[in-house]
């Protein structure tokens, strides 16, 4: 995914579909890029709310400070035990016993915090159930890939899993 967000970044930056005119960084910030969902702690989402997190602060907080990018991100975890962890933090940040040096070292808090082993066991059993339905095979196919990603499966045993979820008149 970073490969394919580097590549934008750089066709952007060189006018790509502008006649070779370089567009710069106004072309970037007028790019509609879509917030994350709301983090409220669920299991095996932390990984898919950090990447859209990503994707967001590359495109639009680029210039923001590094303490502004972890107030944005934190304004996105909400509900339950999640508001727990984010007051604590919060009151950490302000009281200067919590610092981060990089938006990285902030995710892979988020990450040790709410990813923990859980979330390759709830991916687990989400593919387990995953079929494809009413969904065309290449709707199919990346929801799979999606699932299967952090999954623990791969080989011949995910080619299984795959075949078991698709649709028998295939």
């Amino acid at each position: 995914m970073q490969a394919q967000i580097q590549v934008l970044l750089a066709a952007v930056g060189e006018g790509a579909g502008t006649g070779g005119v370089a567009m710069g960084t106004n072309a970037v910030s007028r790019m509609k890029v879509v917030k994350p969902a709301i983090f409220n702690r669920e299991a095996g989402r932390v990984g898919g709310f950090i990447s859209a997190c990503k994707i967001y602060i590359k495109n639009k907080l680029r210039g923001e400070t590094m303490e502004g990018q972890v107030q944005w991100a934190l304004s996105y975890v909400q509900g339950g035990l999640a508001d727990v962890w984010k007051e604590n933090l919060m009151e950490e940040l302000e009281s200067g016993e919590m610092e981060y040096e990089s938006i990285e070292e902030f995710f892979t808090s988020l990450k040790r915090e709410f990813g923990g082993g859980e979330e390759e066991s709830v991916k687990a059993a989400e593919l387990r159930k995953l079929e494809q339905g009413g969904k065309s095979m290449e709707e199919f196919v990346q929801e799979f890939k999606r699932v299967a990603r952090g999954s623990g499966y791969e080989g011949r045993l995910l080619v299984e899993k795959f075949k078991q979820g698709m649709n028998g008149g295939i």
